[in-house]
């Protein structure tokens, strides 16, 4: 009996052996990757900005579809889990060379000049026009400490550059510009391509509420001359038509003269790519104007201020994509000038996950 016990207390430290000799080459810990502390070296080069990515390899997953044409929308309770597929799809469309004259673009100062900096939270955000924009500036100004609350925010004073408190990352020195793209938080949103362009065209051209003349004084008339087909048979017509507006964005050459004559007002139809530099900046968050009621608190709480800002109400159902919308204003347009439409911004849907469409582009 005495015998039977020594053995059996000889095999259990053997086993704890064994088992400390293991523990040296496996490690039993699990870590959810936090994106918000990615490490990332930049190389610099004057005047635009060069960078080396090390964007993560996270094996060949299927991709992730969370696509706002599509018949279904999926609302996982975890959004975190959404961005990271959302992130991973970016890098992957990124490393894709078929791809990547519409998905690569210098960091220079056109770039810098869309982003916003609060230096007190360390938060950067990449404003891309059409897509809920006046929104993330008023909770930015809240940060800065202009305003207490978003609702106090005057609307003219939100687009009002010298006064609303939002130094771009463009005022900043080559030092300061690379510590903050270093280390800060980084986001921005982005709509489907094809709507965003639809509420360009609309805001700029049809309703225009902040009274800016040059869209429909300078910029239409230059756009009706070069684009407009038949210039006898105009009865009816009056302004810039959504079909003059996508034959001028589709001409892959002979828009580059106006655009260089209409300056920086065409940041408003121009690609996400163009505007943020997504393949060449590391951001923590991209979100998704259809989402938005998911990825606004989300931003919020992976930027570490919720606490301290509330992103303004969203009215139900009023970010969705309008597929009834979009259909009735590529209605009557040949399909040769969508399909030049659609070849500009393929970068935009293959980046973002939104779904090419079919019921336009056949």
């Amino acid at each position: 009996m005495m015998r039977r016990h020594w053995l059996l207390v000889g095999a259990c430290g053997w086993v704890l052996l064994i088992l400390m000799f293991v523990s040296k080459f496996i490690n039993f810990s699990f870590r959810i990757p936090d994106y918000a502390e990615r490490t990332e070296m930049f190389v610099w080069t004057l005047p635009s900005v060069t960078m080396n990515l090390q964007w993560p390899d996270k094996g060949a997953s299927q991709p992730y579809i969370l696509s706002s044409v599509g018949p279904s929308l999926v609302e996982p309770t975890n959004w975190q889990s959404v961005n990271e597929k959302r992130l991973e799809l970016l890098a992957t469309v990124c490393r894709n060379s078929s791809l990547w004259n519409l998905t690569h673009t210098t960091v220079g100062k056109f770039v810098l000049d869309r982003i916003f900096v609060c230096d007190k939270h360390k938060i950067l955000f990449c404003q891309t026009p059409k897509v809920g924009n006046t929104q993330w500036k008023k909770v930015l100004i809240v940060l800065n400490g202009k305003f207490s609350k978003v609702e106090d925010i005057p609307e003219n004073l939100v687009h009002d550059h010298e006064r609303n408190g939002l130094p771009r990352l463009s005022s900043m020195t080559d030092t300061e510009i690379h510590q903050r793209l270093n280390s800060y938080f980084k986001f921005f949103i982005v709509r489907d391509p094809f709507e965003r362009l639809i509420s360009a065209f609309k805001d700029k051209f049809v309703k225009n509420p902040r009274f800016e003349p040059w869209y429909k004084h300078d910029i239409a008339p230059a756009i009706i001359r070069k684009y407009r087909k038949s210039h006898h048979d105009d009865s009816g017509k009056v302004g810039l038509q959504f079909e003059d507006f996508v034959r001028y964005l589709g001409d892959k050459s002979g828009r580059q003269h106006l655009d260089r004559q209409f300056g920086d007002h065409i940041i408003h139809w121009m690609t996400y790519a163009e505007l943020c530099a997504p393949c060449d900046i590391p951001y923590n968050v991209v979100g998704h104007h259809e989402t938005l009621e998911h990825d606004a608190p989300y931003i919020l709480k992976a930027a570490g201020i919720s606490d301290l800002v509330s992103y303004p109400n969203i009215p139900p159902g009023i970010t969705r994509y309008n597929h009834t919308k979009v259909e009735r204003y590529f209605t009557g347009i040949s399909q040769r000038d969508v399909r030049r439409l659609y070849a500009r911004y393929q970068g935009d849907f293959s980046l973002f996950d939104y779904q090419r469409p079919a019921f336009l582009v056949g």
